[in-house]
């Protein structure tokens, strides 16, 4: 073992070494020890389900506006027995089987090994605004893609604007191709961010239709009123509801509120109300890398006990 004085010694030395030589140290991120696990990697043997794609582009509920929209359908599916049914918002996020987070890969594996059910998987993308012809993709003022123009007014607010786009427009269409069952414990629904507060909201309105929610770092602050669901809560009788929620200890602080605070104040409320609720507190920022890392457990977790 080496003493302490020289371990500090070389580390010192060789900082002043890489700066002198004209390198940089690269920041350690808390959320770079989240790392995917095998269940998020394809597996031998394994089937995988079909992704199809689609548009929406004659909403009611939002006018003007268009998205895109995927449906993946697992192998194990077989019409005469009506799946069960899992809804993304920022769909394009999880649909991608090499992205952050593979929600096809993992579906096809924990279904495979029968630890969640044969569950179809819809993934929406917010509403935007048309390009106008030759105008190029909208960026951010640092370069990245813009976020779709009513993304916010979608995810953000409270009350059932949402709920009935979901309910009256998207899931019609979905079921033109495949069955899915009408038991809300068989249906669940999720986002991260402004999605995850949205997938709350689609479920606190109409838990006739939806008894199952998952939030990843959710945005239960004061963007559009968020911020009141503790005290809605605690108010208003126990729905029959299960819900995971999953933050990080170093998420936003901003004009809207503490992403952290607001978590934990949604969760006190939940537990005390005593709703079936698991909260996941990691070190990570506003990222997906914690979240994804746990999908398959969070999974797992949801689809407890069903059918009971």
């Amino acid at each position: 073992m080496f003493p302490r004085c020289f371990v500090v010694a070389t580390l010192v030395t060789s900082l002043v070494a890489g700066l002198a030589m004209g390198q940089e140290t690269k920041p350690v991120s808390p959320d770079d020890q989240y790392k995917l696990g095998p269940d998020s990697q394809p597996q031998t043997g394994v089937p995988e389900g079909k992704v199809t794609e689609y548009e929406w582009n004659n909403s009611k509920v939002y006018p003007g506006t268009v998205r895109k929209y995927w449906v993946y359908v697992p192998a194990q599916y077989n019409a005469a027995k009506p799946a069960c049914l899992m809804v993304f918002q920022d769909g394009g996020g999880y649909v991608k089987k090499d992205g952050t987070w593979r929600v096809p890969v993992v579906f096809d594996n924990l279904i495979a090994k029968k630890e969640m059910p044969v569950t179809v998987g819809v993934f929406i993308n917010p509403g935007d605004e048309p390009l106008k012809p030759g105008e190029p993709p909208r960026k951010r003022a640092d370069g990245r893609p813009a976020s779709p123009k009513d993304r916010s007014v979608e995810y953000d607010s409270l009350g059932g604007t949402y709920s009935r786009f979901l309910l009256e427009e998207i899931l019609p269409e979905v079921a033109k191709t495949v069955k899915v069952t009408s038991d809300p414990a068989g249906r669940a629904i999720a986002g991260s961010s402004s999605g995850g507060i949205c997938a709350f909201t689609v479920a606190w309105e109409h838990p006739e239709q939806f008894g199952k929610v998952v939030s990843w770092i959710g945005s239960f602050t004061n963007i559009r009123g968020g911020n009141a669901y503790p005290d809605m809560v605690r108010k208003a009788p126990k729905k029959p509801i299960r819900i995971f929620q999953q933050d990080g200890k170093n998420d936003i602080v901003n004009q809207f509120g503490s992403w952290p605070e607001a978590n934990i104040a949604m969760a006190a409320a939940l537990d005390e109300k005593g709703y079936e609720h698991k909260f996941v507190v990691g070190e990570g920022t506003h990222n997906p890398k914690h979240g994804a890392s746990i999908l398959p457990d969070t999974l797992r977790w949801l689809w407890t006990g069903y059918p009971r």
